[in-house]
């Protein structure tokens, strides 16, 4: 399913942005918001993981059920994850593109990765556990 990607922050993101390395930290930062519609359409259940695909890569979330999100568009916690598969092109005004992109959905049976993972995979430094 084509979708639209929009970021922002969550009030439990923010609490936990201090312990990226706690498992609390990974379930709020790789939650995703999707319409009810949407994941009846996509064959999905609240809590189900989901692939989101962009041209820069794709990462692995937990899709929960929002009714206050648009059919058609999908919303990620601002963090890790989402810098993940948005684009460093800033188009010269030195912010990338964290609203409006269009990423494919589906549904996964891969596991969400740890936020070392994600570190590690683009060469970057692994977050201690906290």
């Amino acid at each position: 399913m084509k979708c639209i990607l929009n970021t922002g922050r969550t009030v439990p993101q923010g609490t936990a942005v201090e312990h990226k390395g706690s498992d609390a930290y990974r379930t709020v930062a790789s939650a995703c918001f999707l319409n009810p519609v949407d994941m009846m359409l996509l064959g999905i259940e609240n809590g189900a993981r989901i692939r989101i695909t962009t041209l820069t890569g794709y990462v692995v979330l937990t899709a929960r059920s929002a009714e206050g999100v648009t059919r058609g568009e999908i919303f990620v916690t601002i963090g890790p994850y989402a810098n993940h598969i948005i684009s460093s092109e800033t188009h010269g005004t030195g912010m990338p593109d964290f609203k409006s992109e269009w990423v494919d959905v589906e549904p996964t049976g891969e596991s969400v990765r740890s936020v070392g993972e994600l570190m590690e995979e683009i060469g970057g430094l692994r977050y201690d556990p906290e």
